[in-house]
């Protein structure tokens, strides 16, 4: 493949499992977290060739030098892959608007931010693939009632971080599929 990946949020979860994902497939990634230490681990552990960057998304500043990093250590992007977010779930009247505000500013603008930045590299390279990528059941989740939303997923149980990947790369290596929503819920969809 030899593509360059930025993975926003790729030191955990779903983003930990796509960067996986795409380093076995060739790609040279650079892995975006807050925490830069996990981030470096999680670069380690795919192999040589990879790069860790600390990055607060909800920063526009940030993710521009993130960008030029990137650009400067591995080469123009080729792929996005927005898997940051924070989770500050709770009752409406019990959460703190500062609460609220972090959780637009992080998953919202944050991925806005990165698809700006993204987007002005591919356009200036003629392409590239972004895929921003929403909930499913990883530590981030892991204090919801786990029971009661099996019963509601039609196959009984949360996907996986690595089906997650699965599709991502279906998404980053299909050309032709573009302004598109691939949903991967386990046929949750169906019931609404």
């Amino acid at each position: 493949m030899g593509k360059i990946c930025a993975v926003f949020g790729g030191s955990q979860g779903i983003g930990k499992a796509v960067a996986e994902l795409l380093a076995r497939k060739g790609c040279h990634l650079a892995i975006i977290a807050r925490n830069l230490e996990v981030a470096q681990n999680t670069a380690r552990g795919l192999g040589a060739g990879h790069l860790a960057l600390s990055c607060d998304v909800s920063r526009e500043q940030e993710v521009q030098r993130a960008f030029e990093e990137i650009q400067r250590n591995l080469g123009p992007i080729n792929y996005l892959v927005n898997a940051a977010g924070i989770n500050r779930d709770g009752l409406l009247l019990r959460t703190k608007t500062e609460d609220m505000v972090s959780q637009i500013h992080t998953n919202l603008l944050g991925t806005m931010l990165t698809c700006k930045a993204a987007v002005k590299s591919m356009i200036h390279h003629q392409g590239g693939a972004i895929v921003n990528i929403g909930f499913i059941h990883t530590e981030m989740t892991a204090h919801l009632e786990e029971d009661e939303l099996k019963k509601a997923i039609p196959l009984g149980r949360f996907g996986d971080p690595h089906e997650v990947a699965q599709a991502v790369l279906f998404l980053l290596e299909s050309p032709y599929v573009t302004g598109s929503t691939l949903i991967v819920d386990g046929g949750l969809q169906l019931l609404i």
